[in-house]
């Protein structure tokens, strides 16, 4: 069984992941794991430096700035990345023989077409909660963090994609949530 995690920045999908693991379910971070391949692949290096040229990596580690302002020339330069660095980390993914995923841009990045997932967990919270902890995180102004929200999918489009909502907003009960997700998917 294949289960991805997803939701959008600030809606507490670190901390769902976090109470799965106390519950024995490991979880396979899309953004770390991505992050590794890019320093430790080969391959990934190889078309990687082709695409972007050779400053990309710099003392053998992935010069995030360079990689960032190629990334925002244009949409084209974000799927030619994406093309690379995806396919190895749902390759990767599949190799740990984990069963839950987790991407903050599951749907926004196609990914969820690379990996036949059995469900989709979305996690939810209101946008003044995901804005105070976007500022309380990363120190920043609430314009830059509505700014962050605002370049991905909206939270109700991605709700309606997934199959189950974790409300994350401090009133609703997480564990309950949680217990109940699991009791369905492994139920049959």
């Amino acid at each position: 069984m294949k289960i991805a995690i997803t939701g959008g920045i600030g809606s507490g999908k670190s901390f769902v992941c976090h109470l799965l693991s106390n519950r024995g379910i490991d979880v396979y971070d899309c953004d770390r794991e991505a992050k590794r391949l890019m320093d430790s692949s080969w391959d990934i290096r190889r078309q990687l430096t082709s695409l972007v040229g050779k400053d990309v990596y710099a003392e053998n580690r992935l010069n995030k700035a360079v990689l960032a302002s190629f990334l925002l020339l244009s949409e084209e330069n974000k799927q030619a990345v994406n093309n690379i660095v995806h396919p190895a980390v749902a390759n990767d993914f599949l190799q740990t023989g984990l069963e839950w995923l987790e991407s903050a841009i599951l749907f926004d990045s196609g990914f969820h077409r690379r990996i036949a997932f059995d469900h989709i967990v979305c996690v939810t919270a209101s946008l003044e909660t995901r804005l105070e902890r976007i500022m309380q995180r990363d120190s920043i102004a609430r314009e830059r963090a509505m700014e962050w929200i605002g370049s991905q999918m909206p939270q109700e489009k991605v709700v309606e994609r997934s199959d189950f909502e974790i409300v994350n907003d401090y009133h609703q009960n997480l564990d309950e949530q949680i217990n109940q997700i699991i009791h369905t998917i492994y139920k049959h």
